[in-house]
């Protein structure tokens, strides 16, 4: 996993971590900002908040698991944070890029560990570049991680 990641910026995790361990592992390659799911155990929540907000590029960027609005939609998740340009969540653990008007980016990058909802083991990558919508993509890990 570590190849897919190189060079980036930043590594955002939308929950479910897993371990502390992950955390560390990740925070080895990048700076990571993360939001605990609803698997996670209290370790991960005492470390890790329920909803990260953050300035990604002057973008406003909000993190989250989305579990506590049931099976999230874009719609649901852009009405509920109106003012963020970009919104990552997990809790469906299907990936899916939504670009809406305004410039909004609503994002799951599915699920980088276990393979759940019959799907393959994915990680998002964003660009973000002065004056144009963020440039999203899935990436789909190999069997190696």
């Amino acid at each position: 996993m570590k190849d897919v990641f190189r060079g980036v910026d930043r590594i955002l995790h939308c929950g479910d971590v897993g371990t502390l361990e992950i955390l560390d592992a990740l925070a080895l390659i990048a700076p990571v900002s993360a939001a605990y799911g609803n698997t996670d155990r209290f370790d991960i929540r005492n470390r890790c908040p329920r909803v990260v907000r953050l300035d990604c590029d002057g973008r406003v960027t909000v993190v989250l698991h989305g579990d506590q609005f049931g099976m999230p939609t874009p719609t649901v998740l852009r009405n509920e944070f109106p003012d963020a340009d970009i919104i990552l969540f997990g809790h469906t653990h299907k990936p899916l890029i939504e670009q809406h008007d305004g410039g909004v980016t609503v994002l799951n990058p599915g699920a980088a560990g276990a393979v759940r909802c019959s799907c393959r083991p994915t990680v998002a990558l964003v660009e973000l570049a002065d004056g144009v919508a963020p440039v999203a993509r899935i990436v789909e890990l190999d069997a190696a991680g």
